[in-house]
């Protein structure tokens, strides 16, 4: 048995190994672009590694792609096989594969419960902390975030590799709860620890951001530009923060160039890129930016996609692209698709059910919410279908927006009252209040 660098301990007899791993789990806390072929050399030097097969699997299922999902179940079935060559292997794999085998069944929840309850004595190890961090992003438990958040920080030592990485988590939960002064210094420690925690450095950037400090926040970014502009694509993410910040101060043209040169520059389809390039897009033109044929790309990979309802966040934001650009019968197949997913048993499948068709009907043009106690039921929802505040606020807004377009001013400006629990008054809601022509806001 070894102790990695970052606390798990692994069946591996191999150093090498075991170095190129640790490399692996760096480059997935400071999403660095050489975390794959970190993982490839653990594997190369044992090809029986437990947890280098279950990151694996993980890192594909976070993906959240169709096509990925067969690899998952490879990289599980490859975790089995490894445990059995490890006489069982550690009771730390033991846990990462039973994690696995929720994920890789849809049940993103229950597995970040089984990464708590195995991890309880030691909740500051820092994989299975942080695959459990990420899981719960993409379910919308901010709950969960901050609990198991909170006990890490209690429990780690701040001379630790992970103590950075694992305070830029809280700062990040924190923030996501409103408590935004606790936020601020938490991701400012956590940065100070660790100058390489891009998730610290961006739960930082979004309280600027929900505070509505934008000289800060662009401040903040461009100041610690060296450390994120060395991510993967995440890099782009913080990109399209620096871009909400100049739409606020109404620099359209910076938000454009930034949009061509740093949100966009590759015309990839990872959901995360789609979805800085979708919001931002529509942010632009609800401020009356012309954007040119920028939607083009991301309708064309959002066509490819119109059967692919993985992850419900990342088919609407594909939904909100095809009706961009008035492709009716790609919005039609989606929202059937959608609708389709809800009669499901998984956590997409709950999570379509809940909020996933009403929110759809709604960006296709289909309905509007009947009264104010659906609205309130939408908006609770919202965030079951993951993400982070700054990037559910899109749908926040495109709900405001088709409210106050069937002319409901009480609505809207109970819409306006949820919104500011959160998010301080904006340009961006201004521009939607004059384009429906009613207040929106308390």
């Amino acid at each position: 048995m070894r102790r990695d660098a970052y606390d798990l301990v692994t069946s591996t007899d191999s150093m090498e190994a075991q170095r190129a791993f640790e490399s692996a789990v760096f480059g997935i806390a400071a999403h660095r672009p050489n975390t794959g072929a970190a993982l490839q050399a653990t594997l190369a030097a044992d090809p029986h590694h437990i947890a280098g097969h279950a990151l694996k699997g993980f890192a594909n299922l976070i993906l959240a792609r169709s096509e990925l999902t067969t690899v998952a179940a490879g990289a599980l079935g490859d975790a089995r096989t490894a445990l059995l060559k490890n006489n069982g292997g550690t009771t730390d794999e033991r846990i990462l594969v039973a994690a696995l085998e929720a994920a890789e069944a849809g049940l993103f929840a229950q597995a970040a419960r089984i990464l708590d309850a195995g991890f309880e004595d030691r909740p500051a190890t820092f994989l299975p902390f942080k695959l459990a961090h990420a899981l719960r992003f993409m379910v919308g438990d901010a709950a969960g975030m901050l609990a198991a958040s909170a006990r890490a920080a209690r429990h780690i030592d701040t001379a630790s590799n992970a103590a950075g990485f694992v305070l830029g988590c809280h700062a990040f939960s924190l923030e996501e709860h409103g408590r935004y002064g606790e936020a601020l210094r938490i991701g400012q420690r956590a940065v100070a620890l660790q100058p390489d925690d891009a998730w610290g450095l961006h739960a930082v950037s979004h309280v600027f951001e929900m505070k509505g400090d934008a000289k800060q926040g662009i401040d903040w970014l461009e100041g610690s530009r060296k450390s994120w502009s060395r991510c993967n694509n995440f890099s782009f993410h913080m990109a399209w923060h620096l871009g909400l910040l100049h739409l606020e101060r109404g620099d359209h043209d910076r938000v454009l160039a930034l949009y061509d040169d740093e949100v966009r520059p590759q015309q990839t389809d990872d959901f995360r890129d789609m979805a800085n390039a979708i919001s931002l897009l529509w942010r632009l033109e609800q401020s009356g930016v012309h954007v040119g044929n920028r939607w083009a790309d991301v309708a064309e990979i959002a066509r490819r996609r119109t059967s692919d309802t993985t992850l419900i966040f990342a088919a609407l934001h594909n939904l909100a692209a095809l009706v961009a650009v008035g492709d009716r019968e790609g919005v039609a197949e989606l929202v059937a698709q959608i609708d389709a997913k809800a009669l499901g048993f998984d956590d997409q499948a709950h999570i379509a059910a809940e909020i996933g068709v009403p929110m759809a009907r709604v960006l296709a043009g289909l309905d509007a919410p009947a009264d104010q106690r659906m609205i309130d039921r939408m908006v609770a929802n919202l965030p079951k279908i993951g993400g982070s505040n700054a990037q559910r606020d899109f749908f926040v807004l495109a709900l405001a927006k088709t409210v106050g377009a069937g002319g409901d001013g009480a609505a809207v400006y109970r819409i306006g009252q949820i919104r500011q629990r959160l998010k301080a008054d904006d340009q961006l809601f201004k521009s939607i209040e004059r384009s429906v022509g009613m207040r929106l806001s308390a």
